[in-house]
């Protein structure tokens, strides 16, 4: 197996459950449509907290790669969540 294409398949199952575990947050705990409460998230500086309930939803994909002893691909939902602190980092400075 080709160590970067398991990194990234890891790395794109981390972003896209990131991705869920925003949309799943707005829908059941904002009563707003996702576009104007991401926007509203951005105007308020919560932005961070939401993209980092989103990323609990990694848990998940990374325990299940372990337990499937795909390790390559479960330290590929680790850098999608290491690059989700990073931007949550980043949107707290800026």
């Amino acid at each position: 197996m080709n160590v970067k294409k398991e990194l990234l398949i890891g790395f794109l199952i981390g972003l896209a459950s990131n991705l869920i575990g925003i949309y799943l947050y707005v829908f059941f705990f904002i009563d707003m449509a996702f576009e104007p409460a991401i926007e509203v998230a951005m105007k308020n500086d919560s932005l961070g907290s939401i993209i980092g309930l989103g990323a609990l939803l990694n848990l998940a994909p990374f325990f299940l790669l372990l337990k499937k002893n795909q390790l390559l691909r479960a330290r590929g939902v680790l850098l999608a969540t290491i690059i989700a602190a990073i931007s949550i980092l980043l949107t707290k400075v800026f």
